[in-house]
C-alpha cells in the first residue's frame, strides 16, 4: 500500500475504533485501578515503530539505554514486514514482531496472527514511539500491555485511555533525544547518546559482473531518493543530473554508486539513463540487500544524499556525508560530527513533525533552493577537510555538533 491509502485506513477504519477504545478503557481502568508505577523491573518492554527506518535507527539510543536499565527483560520491536531486515541488525532486540502492510489483503490476514502474538508475550511496558498514528495506538491498546506510553502534540491529542502516560512531543529536539525521553521518565541511570553501529559484514561486492573491494576503492555513494512518506525530502532529479556531470570532471578517479530501494529502481533508471557519460558510474538501486547498502554507505569516501533512510545509516556507521535537508531540520536528525548538511530555512520548514501533509502541496522550495554549486562546494570540502582550517559554517552550509550536556525536561501526563 502506499502512504496516502495507510493514511485513508488510519482516518476512516483505526480512528473511530481508537475514540471507542479511549472510552472503555478509561471505565475500565477506574474499575480495575490498576497500578501503572514505573518503579519496576519490567520483564516485557515493546517498542512501537511502523514507519521509517530512519527513526528506527534513531531509537538505536533508547534501545540500547533500556537494555542497560533492564539487562534481564525481554526487549520486543513491533513495526511493519519491510523494517525486519534492518531491525536484524541490532543485537538489543530479543523479537521482532510484525504486521505485513504491502496491500490491504496482507494487513487483514496477518492482523489476527500479529495481534495474538502481542497478547501471549503479557507486555509490561509498551513505548509508542508514532505520533500521528490511530493505527499504532489501537496495536498498543488490544496488546493489553499493562502501561502503555505515547505521545501528543496538541492537548486535543492526549488520548489518556488509550495510554497510561504520554510524553510532550517537542519538534525542535533532535529526534533522538525525544525518544530518550522515554528512558528519563523511566528513570535510567545510564542514558547511551550514541546511535548503534550497524554492522556492513562485507567490504567485496560483485558489482556488474566484477568483484569489487569496497574497503580500497574510492568511490562516492549518491542517494537521489526519498521515500513516500515525504517524497518532498527529494532534491530534483535533474540537479542530481547536473551534480553527477560536474563531480565526473572534477573527480575523475572516483567511482560514482547510485542506490535506491526496490521502488525507487526506476526513478534512478531514469536518472541513470539522463547522464551524458555513465563512465565509472553504476547504477545498484533494486540490487543490494541490508548488508549489502550498510556496507556501501559505510566504506564510502562519501556519501551524498537526501534525507531518507540511508542517511541514518551513515550517521550509524559514521561515514562522511553531504545531506540535504528540507522538509526536516539537521537539528532534528543531522547532529553528527562528519555531516555536511545543507538547508535553507523557509517559512514553513520544518514541518515533517508538524503536517501529515505538507503545507507546500509538493512545491518544496526549501529543497529547490538547493543549487548544484552549494553540494559541490560542501563535497570539496568533505573530501579535503584535512586540508581546511576554516570552520565549515557558510550561511547555508553548516556542521552541527551535538551537545551531550543539553538537559530535557520530562514533560510528561500521566492518567488520573
Amino acid at each position: 500500500m502506499n502512504i496516502r491509502q495507510k493514511i485513508y485506513i488510519d482516518e476512516v477504519i483505526a480512528k473511530p475504533l481508537v475514540l471507542t477504545l479511549n472510552l472503555f478503557v478509561r471505565l475500565a481502568g477506574k474499575l480495575l485501578k490498576i497500578d501503572h508505577s514505573l518503579e519496576k523491573d519490567f520483564k516485557t518492554i515493546a517498542i512501537a515503530k511502523y514507519k521509517g527506518m530512519g527513526s528506527i535507527i534513531q531509537s538505536t539510543p533508547l534501545l540500547q539505554t533500556l537494555r542497560l536499565k533492564y539487562p534481564k527483560a525481554h526487549i520486543v520491536f513491533v513495526t511493519t514486514r519491510g523494517n525486519v531486515a534492518i531491525l536484524k541488525k541490532i543485537s538489543c532486540i530479543d523479537e521482532i514482531v510484525y504486521i505485513d502492510d504491502k496491500s490491504f489483503f496482507s494487513l487483514l490476514m496477518s492482523f489476527i496472527p500479529f495481534v495474538i502474538r502481542l497478547i501471549r508475550l503479557r507486555i509490561e511496558l509498551y513505548l509508542d514511539l508514532e505520533i500521528y498514528s490511530n493505527f499504532s495506538s489501537l496495536i498498543t491498546t488490544v496488546s493489553l500491555a499493562k502501561n502503555r506510553i505515547g505521545y501528543f502534540l496538541r492537548s486535543s491529542n492526549y488520548r489518556l485511555g488509550i495510554y497510561t502516560h504520554m510524553m510532550y512531543y517537542n519538534i525542535r529536539v533532535p529526534v533522538s533525544q525525544t525518544y530518550l525521553q522515554f528512558s528519563r521518565l523511566l528513570n535510567c541511570e545510564e542514558i547511551i547518546e550514541n546511535l548503534y553501529c550497524l554492522k556492513g559484514e562485507m567490504s567485496t561486492m560483485y558489482i556488474n559482473g566484477k568483484l569489487i573491494n569496497l574497503a580500497e576503492e574510492k568511490y562516492i555513494l549518491i542517494n537521489p531518493n526519498a521515500s513516500d512518506l515525504r517524497l518532498e525530502r527529494r532534491w530534483d532529479r535533474e540537479n542530481y543530473t547536473n551534480l553527477i556531470g560536474s563531480l565526473q570532471e572534477k573527480y575523475p578517479d572516483f567511482k560514482l554508486f547510485l542506490i535506491g530501494g526496490k521502488d525507487e529502481a526506476s526513478y534512478v533508471a531514469k536518472l541513470y539513463s539522463s547522464l551524458c557519460s555513465t563512465q565509472n558510474m553504476y547504477n545498484m538501486a533494486g540490487k543490494t540487500s541490508v548488508d549489502q547498502l550498510i556496507s556501501l554507505v559505510k566504506y564510502a569516501t562519501l556519501f551524498i544524499t537526501n534525507d531518507t533512510g540511508p542517511m541514518h545509516i551513515g550517521y550509524s556507521v559514521g561515514t562522511k556525508m553531504v545531506a540535504l535537508y528540507g522538509p526536516c531540520s539537521p537539528e532534528q536528525y543531522g547532529m553528527n560530527k562528519g555531516s555536511y548538511n545543507i538547508y535553507h530555512k523557509v517559512y514553513c520548514s520544518p514541518c515533517v513533525h508538524e503536517f501529515i501533509i505538507p503545507p507546500c502541496g509538493g512545491d518544496n522550495q526549501c529543497m529547490k533552493l538547493i543549487e548544484v554549486a552549494e553540494v559541490l562546494n560542501a563535497v570539496d570540502k568533505a573530501l579535503f577537510s584535512k586540508m581546511y582550517n576554516e570552520s565549515f559554517n557558510d550561511s547555508n552550509i553548516y556542521e552541527v555538533i551535538n551537545d551531550k550536556g543539553a538537559k530535557y525536561t520530562l514533560g510528561v501526563i500521566k492518567r488520573n
